[in-house]
């Protein structure tokens, strides 16, 4: 796939999910085993102590690594499992999930996730980590012929 192929792509699947819709998630980078998928923080994502929901967070990390790994597979793929590690409540205007493929075979991509918080909007550098999740992400489809 080409640049633009890969990114009409992965923008096609991530409109087709309406609980991304729901949440405002924005799918704002992707590349060869790549994905960045950001949410702004609002009052009805959060939990009793104005931390944004563990849940919306697991939801970054899952939806990230699945893109990462789908990407680096060729195609459409599916979480077969993942873990995260909360660090730190998640208190900021954005949240961003940053994930990449570390290893791919011909079936199955390993991949990690780095989830921050950054204030006044601004999203880009590093920000604050609140969570990393690693995953296995398998394809749901014919497997690239170019694959390890």
């Amino acid at each position: 796939m080409t640049t633009d192929e890969l990114t009409a792509f992965a923008h096609g699947v991530f409109d087709a999910q309406p609980f991304s819709g729901f949440l405002g998630a924005e799918l704002t980078d992707v590349g060869p085993g790549t994905a960045e998928i950001r949410v702004r923080n609002r009052p009805e994502l959060q939990q009793q102590h104005g931390f944004l929901h563990g849940g919306v967070v697991s939801y970054l990390a899952d939806n990230a690594l699945t893109f990462a790994g789908g990407l680096a597979l060729g195609g459409d793929a599916l979480t077969a499992e993942y873990k995260i590690n909360y660090a730190r409540p998640a208190v900021g205007d954005v949240i961003v999930a940053r994930a990449e493929a570390v290893v791919t075979t011909r079936r199955q991509a390993i991949c990690r996730c780095t989830i921050t918080v950054h204030q006044d909007g601004a999203a880009d550098g590093d920000g604050r980590v609140v969570a990393v999740a690693q995953g296995t992400i398998v394809s749901a489809g014919p497997a690239r012929a170019d694959a390890g």
